[in-house]
């Protein structure tokens, strides 16, 4: 690696983490209706693939829904994971999603679908310096927990990551985490 991937890659870091820590200085009171989940990342399933990936891409990140009195949810997210060849990746990035069902029953029950905008780094795409991505996610939770869904296409494999697929029976990567409400377990203002 060389001088000036490195110094992209701590700048990355240094990003990353002062984003961490903005989520974490934000206030959690009462008044303030976003919510801060920890998101503990975990299945992947590789469509249609004959290979052996690596599906458990267990890692652990923050997700912070920002207030919204509209359909549509507005959330940041940062968090670091092991990625389909069992090495660390990292992401950092925002979402938009239009919340399509909502109920005061089972908690608070809502799906929201949108997409995610982000910066990532991976080992095997351009040498482990960050990238844009944009992908669609669907979210299903309550007040209290959820998960988080998200499909990237083999099209956009190629496309975004300009890298030709190693493997030619894949069709796409479904990716699944769980995300925890953590607002409670904070002391309020």
């Amino acid at each position: 690696m060389s001088l000036a991937s490195d110094r992209c890659m701590t700048r990355y870091k240094l990003l990353l983490v002062a984003l961490l820590a903005s989520l974490l200085a934000l206030p959690v009171s009462s008044a303030m209706a976003g919510g801060l989940s920890a998101v503990i990342n975990g299945k992947s399933n590789h469509v249609d693939s004959r290979y052996e990936w690596n599906e458990d891409n267990y890692g652990f990140g923050l997700e912070y829904a920002l207030t919204s009195r509209s359909r549509w949810q507005k959330v940041v997210m940062a968090n670091g994971f092991r990625d389909s060849n069992q090495e660390m990746s990292y992401m950092a990035g925002a979402g938009l999603h239009r919340r399509l069902l909502e109920t005061d029953r089972f908690a608070g029950f809502y799906i929201d679908a949108g997409v995610n905008a982000f910066v990532m780094t991976r080992k095997d795409v351009n040498g482990n310096r960050p990238f844009p991505g944009l992908l669609p996610s669907v979210s299903i939770g309550n007040r209290h927990a959820g998960f988080n869904i998200t499909y990237l296409p083999k099209k956009a494999i190629e496309d975004f990551m300009d890298v030709r697929m190693q493997d030619p029976t894949l069709s796409g990567i479904l990716f699944l985490q769980f995300k925890v409400n953590v607002d409670r377990l904070l002391p309020n203002d």
